[in-house]
């Protein structure tokens, strides 16, 4: 038997940082964002053997065990063991060996979730194996705290929801860990107006999130007004953004993604560099009204949003700096699960 599992990738169109502690927890966050047909798959195969096989076959990354119940947390294959501690530790031992594969479309560190989204992806599969009880609103949760409590890298709480809901959502962000998903009934043409003009651009460089996401929360803790009012403004981004996309004002798109762009710079330190200003200022030139960088910033996949038929220019433009574009479509589904 081989339990499978996929998890969407996603675009955060608006209010990335606000899902974030503590700001979260002080002002409540708002996010808007949509799943994107790129993915994080898991596989899980049992075996004969009495032995763990974890690998990343996007990376290349492979490690093997006795089996165990407890798989040593050690910056190696983390996010694999750590899915695998808390399910034995929350649900009882597993009693047969297994593979664990995983593939991500996307590369670590390039700010449309991955590391979220494959946990997710996993959970989905042990849970398809074991048949665990657990709605999106648990798989979420509990994708969020085994990645924050129980790994403690730091980051923040939309892109576990995203991946297992999917869809276009706007996502609100309260004290306690409280999420609430809201999703949004978008007019069909209004998104294949919106995926024909944003360009999902990879810059070839990827980042540690985690040490930009840092320092934005210690910003929030020792009260820097400018980081603080930079969240607030990004929090009613996203509701302008929302309320454009649901009356189809697609013309102010652009506009409102380089208010944004503006303000995230002002969260932290790191977020924005002299390279990936050079990308954004050669996009506008040709043609993008506005545009954002994907996750915490630093690196990654920037998305621009291009009128009209301007998203070849653009395309065309970036050329130069050596990343490249990454066609993509919308997907309404969140996590699957499936049985072979």
């Amino acid at each position: 038997m081989i339990y499978r599992s996929k998890a969407p990738l996603r675009i955060g169109l608006a209010g990335g940082g606000t899902d974030v502690s503590p700001y979260s927890d002080l002002f409540g966050g708002a996010i808007l964002n949509a799943t994107i047909s790129l993915y994080a798959n898991a596989s899980i195969e049992l075996l004969q053997e009495n032995k763990i096989v974890l690998e990343t076959n996007d990376r290349g990354e492979t490690a093997e065990f006795d089996l165990s119940n407890d798989l040593p947390i050690n910056n190696h294959l983390d996010l694999l063991k750590g899915v695998y501690n808390c399910v034995v530790r929350d649900y009882g031992a597993i009693k047969s060996g297994f593979r664990l594969s995983t593939f991500v479309d996307a590369p670590a560190g390039s700010g449309l979730g991955t590391s979220s989204t494959l946990v997710v992806a996993i959970i989905g599969a042990f849970a398809e194996m074991l048949r665990l009880p657990l709605g999106e609103y648990d798989i979420a949760h509990y994708a969020y705290e085994i990645e924050r409590k129980y790994l403690n890298l730091a980051g923040g709480k939309q892109d576990q929801y995203a991946a297992t809901f999917g869809g276009v959502n706007y996502m609100e962000f309260y004290e306690g860990d409280k999420v609430i998903v809201n999703p949004l009934r978008i007019k069909q043409q209004y998104l294949f107006e919106l995926e024909n003009n944003l360009v999902l651009y990879y810059t070839s460089t990827s980042r540690e999130s985690a040490k930009i996401i840092e320092q934005q929360s210690k910003n929030v803790v020792s009260k820097k007004e400018q980081s603080i009012e930079a969240m607030h403004q990004l929090k009613q981004q996203a509701q302008m953004l929302k309320e454009a996309l649901l009356k189809g004002r697609l013309n102010e798109f652009g506009e409102i993604l380089d208010y944004g762009y503006q303000q995230k710079k002002k969260m932290a330190e790191g977020i924005s560099n002299s390279l990936m200003e050079d990308i954004y200022e050669t996009a506008k030139a040709a043609g993008a009204t506005g545009g954002k960088i994907s996750g915490a910033g630093g690196g990654g996949f920037m998305t621009f949003y291009c009128p009209g038929t301007t998203k070849y220019k653009v395309i065309k433009s970036l050329e130069k700096f050596g990343g490249r574009h990454r066609s993509y479509q919308f997907v309404e589904h969140g996590l699957k699960t499936w049985t072979i």
